[in-house]
């Protein structure tokens, strides 16, 4: 329960359908939501749970399916809220966990700073760039990491080294019972100045290869091991299939699009579909990226 002599200064909403805040629009209620003013303002709203309060972190809403039942529990949505991002010296930047990747990319290119190009193509924020390692173009989040900070449930703020979490592809471990909260990344000095040009060349990319003016969620599965979930659900015969208002993307066999009526049952059963007829044909079980929360309709 929320006490109600609080000091706190964000919103605090009730019951409040999740569906426009995730990129798929889909998902029932969040019993209740969280939007906070700044980093000051969400650890006093943490502090103000009850120990066994379900947190649940939301910043664009891309890369998670919740589920048409919606979560139990208090839901923290970031996006453009914890938000601050500036240089600091010898080209590293302090980035807090509401900035979209792609405000990065720019705001690193526009500095002189090369090697955040990729963080264009990844429809997030950095708080879930951290939380998952994304990657796009053959770059990862990690790599460019020198330290994050972590917040705890009850407010409790901690920093940490990147050498203490154990990081590997679209998966990050030694966070458990903590958020990523902040991130200093180390990049490179663009000597060319050619790092806008490189933007402009993988946003296209993804345009051409993407659905990117669809509801999607981003990649719904991880790539197998020296192959692609693309190559394999295209290759099963399963593009374009559809349950519901979901369908796979005829652009790109690793996206599931919402056509203007899924539910996330929809979603979720067309998803369960691809691993099990790509398990079928291919031999090989997908595992998903999307993280999929939230309780079932009753």
């Amino acid at each position: 329960m929320i006490p109600l002599n609080h000091s706190f200064k964000g919103r605090l909403l009730q019951h409040e359908p999740l569906a426009k805040y995730t990129s798929w629009r889909v998902g029932g209620e969040a019993e209740r939501l969280y939007i906070p003013v700044d980093k000051h303002d969400l650890q006093l709203f943490l502090a103000s749970l009850a120990d066994d309060e379900p947190v649940f972190w939301l910043g664009l809403g891309s890369n998670v399916l919740i589920r048409d039942g919606g979560i139990k529990g208090t839901v923290i949505n970031t996006k453009g809220k914890v938000k601050q991002m500036h240089l600091l010296d010898d080209g590293r930047v302090y980035i807090e966990c509401g900035v979209p990747c792609a405000h990065v990319a720019r705001f690193c290119s526009e500095h002189g700073l090369s090697g955040a190009e990729f963080l264009a193509g990844i429809p997030g924020t950095m708080g879930g760039a951290l939380k998952m390692n994304a990657g796009a173009f053959g770059a990862e989040t990690w790599n460019l990491v020198e330290s994050v900070e972590m917040m705890s449930q009850g407010g409790t703020i901690s920093s940490r080294c990147a050498n203490e979490f154990e990081v590997s592809y679209r998966a990050v471990k030694g966070g458990a019972g903590a958020c990523f909260l902040s991130t200093i990344l180390k990049l490179s000095a663009d000597i060319d100045l050619a790092g806008q040009d490189k933007i402009k060349k993988l946003l296209a990319q993804r345009a051409a290869t993407q659905p990117t003016n669809l509801p999607t969620c981003g990649s719904v599965f991880k790539n197998p091991e020296h192959d692609f979930a693309a190559r394999l659900i295209e290759s099963s015969g399963l593009k374009s299939y559809a349950i519901g208002g979901a369908v796979v993307s005829e652009k790109h066999a690793n996206f599931i699009v919402n056509t203007g009526k899924a539910t996330a049952l929809d979603i979720e059963q067309l998803i369960n579909h691809v691993q099990s007829e790509v398990l079928r044909k291919q031999g090989i079980e997908l595992q998903t990226e999307v993280c999929i929360i939230g309780e079932p309709l009753a």
